[in-house]
């Protein structure tokens, strides 16, 4: 069985945190925001990950974007998907919000040396979901793209090529590497 009622729960509680008590967005788009997180579902879908995996990438940011009146926690994501679906959405999940977007994104990808294989397929998903529509957008809006961002133009780009580097040092037979390598040439050509 490849849609499973887990991945349909998945589903299900994602829309409910990003779509139903809080009408997300995407960053300067009209674009509901559910939709970064069922193309991160689709991508490990494709790349033949399991039902866990597939699961937590489409829960990956229930916790960090659940809005304050209904807050996701770990523990929820515990009672409903089991253990291993909620270490995977912590691995992905910054743990300090309120810091500065430079120590913030510094954590993160210093947390990736420390990643299971299926973090790092998680990670590889989310990054290339965000990263191809930025390289879209762009062909579109030009270097507006990135006022939609709280960081610059350099250093977002510089942030995500060196995720990308760290991925591929701890796992270069990710089934996303070549994924990775060609969003990151297209990174670097903007």
């Amino acid at each position: 069985m490849k849609y499973t009622e887990k991945i349909q729960r998945a589903i299900k509680f994602s829309v409910k945190t990003h779509e139903v008590y809080q009408k997300q967005k995407r960053k300067g788009k009209d674009v509901a925001y559910i939709t970064h997180p069922l193309t991160v579902g689709l991508i490990l879908s494709q790349a033949g990950a399991s039902e866990d995996v597939i699961a937590a990438g489409i829960l990956h940011d229930t916790i960090e974007d659940s809005a304050e009146h209904k807050k996701v926690d770990r523990q929820m994501i515990v009672e409903r998907f089991g253990e291993h679906v909620a270490e995977l959405v912590m691995s992905v999940t910054e743990e300090n919000p309120q810091s500065p977007w430079t120590e913030r994104k510094r954590q993160a990808r210093e947390h990736i040396a420390e990643f299971s294989h299926d973090s790092l397929l998680l990670k590889s998903a989310d990054i290339l979901a965000n990263t191809a529509e930025i390289v879209n957008y762009h062909a579109r809006y030009g270097d507006e793209v990135f006022g939609w961002f709280s960081a610059s133009k350099e250093d977002s780009i510089n942030h995500y090529l060196l995720s990308i580097e760290a991925i591929l040092k701890r796992w270069p037979e990710n089934p996303l590497a070549e994924d990775l390598e060609h969003v990151a040439e297209n990174l670097r050509k903007l």
